[in-house]
């Protein structure tokens, strides 16, 4: 069920405020363009500057505007096990069809104590569940023996790996049966090609029917096509990370006039050098 294409949605805003306007204007982008699953509220969709009830809002938001045409995968993470709960049962109640939750930041708990943060969430709330590994951000990676550990859990079902680590994918892979999707966009081939399922994308919020072909092919067997598409949209996948994400995306679907670019606090506008090296590619691709 969550394979392919996944965006990572960013949450636009206007007025300091969710622009809901132009999240329904997005999401038609997206299904139009051929893209498998919406994620909103992860790490491009700036979860961590959003309020509870703004976070809560926006998943509801997204599940009503998607109408069961592609699976919601709400973001419902935090580094509180009680509020993470909280999250997940109304993302289950809204009617997401599953929930991602980041590995608990800035606390860095022991192996056991993911174990115990994901083993509780799982148990407490009936929806698939999705581990997101993201050591980057969170300052922990999980271990693949804990993953496998929790694959034994019947209701968490795949795990987003943004570990940057080829070794780490092909060793979970190697202890379970777990659904990995790349957490990279540069590295989506890589994993597909050890035994992932798809990609769990910032680059789909511009890009997203490049995004869906390339895993598509690999998928009907059509390596030679889907390597070409790599390396065609590789450039642009670089170019998303000149400055912290959502910074970069959110900076080109404004050039786009997609949307208006505006980011929370301690998020900033992108510099002028950057940004135009990231219109330059853009141009490059034809999307401005």
């Amino acid at each position: 069920m969550f394979k392919g294409s996944i965006v990572a949605l960013v949450t636009p805003f206007k007025n300091g405020k969710i622009d809901e306007k132009v999240l329904e204007e997005l999401i038609e982008f997206q299904i139009k363009n051929g893209t498998d699953g919406i994620l909103p509220c992860g790490c491009t969709g700036e979860a961590a500057t959003l309020s509870m009830e703004e976070q809560k809002h926006m998943i509801s938001l997204t599940v009503d505007l998607v109408k069961k045409r592609i699976p919601v995968i709400a973001g419902t993470g935090s580094n509180s096990t009680a509020e993470a709960i909280e999250l997940t049962k109304y993302a289950r109640q809204a009617g997401a069809d599953a929930a991602l939750l980041i590995t608990p930041y800035y606390n860095k708990p022991t192996p056991k104590g993911l174990f115990l943060h994901y083993q509780k969430v799982a148990g407490a709330v009936n929806i698939p569940i999705i581990l997101y590994n993201v050591p980057s951000r969170t300052g922990i990676s999980i271990l693949p023996e804990t993953v496998a550990e929790l694959s034994k859990i019947k209701n968490i079902v795949g795990i987003k790996e943004a570990s940057g680590s080829l070794n780490q994918v092909s060793e979970i892979l190697s202890l379970c049966e777990i659904t990995v999707l790349s957490g990279d966009d540069s590295l989506t081939l890589p994993i597909l090609s050890v035994g992932g399922a798809g990609v769990v994308s910032v680059v789909a919020n511009i890009a997203p029917k490049r995004v869906a072909r390339l895993v598509h092919k690999y998928q009907e067997g059509k390596i030679g096509e889907a390597r070409k598409l790599h390396l065609k949209l590789f450039p642009l996948c670089r170019v998303m990370f000149l400055e912290t994400n959502p910074i970069p995306v959110k900076t080109a679907l404004g050039l786009m006039k997609l949307i208006e670019p505006g980011l929370r606090l301690p998020l900033t506008e992108m510099s002028e050098e950057k940004k135009e090296k990231l219109k330059k590619v853009l141009e490059n691709y034809g999307l401005v």
